[in-house]
């Protein structure tokens, strides 16, 4: 029996998330013991991760990644506060010069750089060892394996990072797993020196588990709302572009569609600036956040347009999982758009601006038989994928 580990942070309501426990359903327990390293054990996924593998205990030190530095100083953590109080002082002052829109990314990698020190190392040795969450400090510098993955599930053009601190990781790793041959573009256009170690393996989908989940009974104001229905299913970060999706539904409203109505599951940091905006356009009975769900499948699944207002992506799980309920699907044109889905064939790719996103909505509003014809290819479509693992498994080997 091969012996693997996958560290990730926490099981949060997420895309990689659920695309990590999806994973983990349809592995190989016959052949491989696997081990499983949460930073934290925390997360309405939880309960959902299969018995079949091992979770290791958490480890105090790793568990402070999911903690303020308010917290850590309480809990008198003074080391590694020290070491993310100066991550953050850095990142901010780098960010003004350079003007990052989203420091954040730099922040994290400095934060595991400076607490690399006070960080235990892992003491069992792996036959393979998979970091399924970036920043993948960790599993490069903590873990013994004879062979190590790392996983890109983000646009890598899209995002502003330190690239000495990136590959000199990137460089410890056998290989890097991509969600998508754009995903993998991405970040050989940053990186050419890693392309030989990138491959690309798509998010494994459990499409029966899926449609099973969507007719659970819910408590489901999409089902007494008469009007169309938007739905969109992210993070409330900029990343997401949930501000664009709201200033777009303004301009559909304006343009007098008034039987519009657009819902967000999920749950982040900007969800007070967003409700501001809400207020500010006078859409809080049109725009309805529905805060985080644990099954957001019957709410989509009664939805008549899913759409992802993203200003980058890897490759959207939530995209693919509106597909599988047969939704017809508008995303905006980040840049690995076309390796999500074929444009006028299963959905519209649209400019990513406001204009872009309500030009579009309009189009499928209005025209009610090319909508029905995206929805139907998208349920005619096959999105089982389980035989993805065999890459993995073939390199194990």
């Amino acid at each position: 029996m091969k012996n693997i580990l996958i560290a990730s942070f926490d099981l949060e309501i997420g895309g990689v998330e659920r695309s990590l426990i999806s994973m983990l359903e349809h592995f190989d327990y016959e052949n491989y013991n696997v081990d499983v390293m949460l930073y934290r054990h925390q997360g309405d996924f939880m309960p959902m991760l299969t018995k079949k593998v091992n979770l290791l205990k958490e480890v105090p030190q790793y568990a402070t990644f999911r903690k303020s530095i308010g917290t850590l100083l309480k809990e008198k953590n003074y080391a590694i506060a020290t070491t993310r109080i100066l991550a953050k002082l850095q990142a901010d002052l780098i960010g003004k010069i350079k003007r990052y829109s989203e420091p954040g990314y730099y922040q994290m990698q400095l934060m595991w750089k400076y607490a690399m020190p006070f960080l235990p190392e892992v003491e069992k040795e792996y036959d393979l060892a998979i970091s399924y969450l970036w920043p993948h400090d960790f599993v490069a510098e903590k873990v013994k394996a004879k062979k190590k993955i790392a996983w890109i599930h983000t646009d890598y053009s899209s995002i502003k990072t330190n690239e000495k601190l990136d590959i000199n990781i990137w460089f410890k790793f056998d290989l890097i797993f991509a969600v998508s041959e754009a995903c993998r573009n991405s970040i050989v256009n940053k990186y050419p020196g890693i392309g030989n170690k990138i491959i690309v393996m798509e998010n494994i989908m459990s499409t029966e588990l899926i449609k099973t989940m969507s007719k659970e009974t819910v408590e489901n104001p999409l089902v007494k709302d008469s009007r169309f229905k938007i739905i969109t299913i992210a993070r409330l970060s900029h990343a997401k572009g949930i501000d664009n999706a709201i200033k777009a539904l303004e301009i559909l409203v304006k343009k007098g569609y008034s039987d519009l109505a657009w819902y967000v599951i999920g749950y982040g940091g900007d969800e007070n600036k967003l409700k501001d905006l809400i207020a500010q356009y006078q859409l809080s009975d049109r725009f309805i956040l529905l805060g985080k769900k644990l099954n957001p499948y019957p709410y989509l699944k009664t939805a008549d347009v899913y759409v992802q207002p993203s200003r980058y992506e890897g490759k959207a799980v939530t995209v693919t999982e509106a597909q599988v309920l047969g939704k017809a699907i508008i995303i905006t044109n980040y840049s690995t758009a076309s390796s999500q889905l074929k444009e006028n064939i299963e959905g519209l790719i649209c400019e990513n601006s406001p204009q872009g996103i309500a030009s579009s909505i309009e189009k499928l509003y209005m025209d009610d038989g090319f909508r029905r014809n995206l929805q139907k290819q998208n349920e005619l479509r096959n999105f089982e994928n389980n035989s993805e693992l065999e890459k993995l498994f073939s390199l194990i080997n």
